[in-house]
């Protein structure tokens, strides 16, 4: 036979094999075009069905997927049963494992990132409205996704954050509970009287609105003999978010600042103290001079 008649006779071979796995094809695309409306369609009945269920947006968010990524698994493997008649499978499941591996080299932190969003979305701890701070980052999680985590600044900058950053670091969780202590230091001068000065700011502290006085005291305790001043450490209880102990800040250093002046009791500016060794002579001059 000759060499044109022989390749001739291979790509009609070839032809004829396109042909006869054509409707195999079409089927697997239809398979794959169902697969797409099976999901969609699962998607919208566990958002229905969760809607009502006492259970975090982050936890609903995380079985919807789930269940979604199932039905593409099943709908890919029965594609490719269809489109390659040849494979059994046990034979798609070995291929599936080798990939997986190959592909989880490939891209590690993308499948980091997934895992560590499963487990974050499904702990208790970090909810959807919390105020967090990491890693110089402070805001509110607006979203988490098996991803990524969207967390929106108190400048109303959005940061995305990969979930692994979130796993690996500490993880500070501001608004875990409702109250937050909050701390300043006030100074008096070392001439006024400290059980006086005590008082005073005690009773200015727990006059501010935003200060919790019901469960939590109002604790004003003297901490060092500082250079110009004796230093108070000021603490007290408010609400967990940046905005209120912002607020109660503010009225608490206003408030103490007004008791301290209307008791004159002095808050002392810094004082520094000159010591000569020996007589330092001083000339009277006439200002006409």
């Amino acid at each position: 036979m000759k060499p044109i008649e022989l390749l001739t006779e291979q790509l009609m071979d070839i032809a004829r094999g396109v042909l006869a796995s054509i409707p195999q094809v079409l089927l697997a695309l239809f398979l794959l075009i169902l697969t797409f409306a099976v999901a969609k369609i699962v998607r919208a009945i566990m958002h229905r069905a969760l809607r009502k269920a006492r259970l975090r947006r982050s936890l609903k968010n995380l079985a919807t997927l789930l269940s979604s990524i199932a039905v593409w698994t099943f709908g890919l493997m029965l594609a490719a049963l269809v489109a390659f008649p040849h494979l059994t499978p046990t034979k798609v499941l070995a291929a599936l494992g080798i990939g997986s591996v190959a592909i989880g080299f490939a891209f590690k932190d993308v499948f980091e990132n997934f895992l560590a969003g499963i487990i974050i979305l499904l702990r208790q701890e970090m909810r959807i409205g919390d105020f967090i701070a990491l890693e110089g980052i402070e805001g509110r999680v607006e979203s988490i996704s098996v991803r990524e985590t969207h967390i929106r600044q108190t400048d109303d900058q959005l940061v995305i954050v990969p979930n692994s950053l979130l796993f690996k670091n500490p993880l500070t969780i501001l608004t875990d509970r409702d109250q937050r202590r909050t701390t300043i230091v006030c100074g008096i001068a070392y001439a006024e009287d400290v059980d006086e000065a005590r008082e005073i700011i005690r009773s200015a502290v727990a006059s501010c609105e935003g200060v919790l006085t019901d469960a939590k005291p109002i604790e004003v305790f003297a901490q060092e003999f500082a250079d110009s001043s004796i230093n108070f450490e000021v603490t007290w209880w408010t609400g967990s978010t940046p905005l209120d102990v912002r607020r109660s800040r503010d009225a608490v250093v206003s408030a103490v600042k007004r008791a301290l002046d209307d008791a004159g009791i002095e808050i002392p500016f810094p004082y520094r103290t000159l010591t000569f060794g020996a007589a330092v002579p001083v000339r009277l001059s006439n200002s006409e001079d």
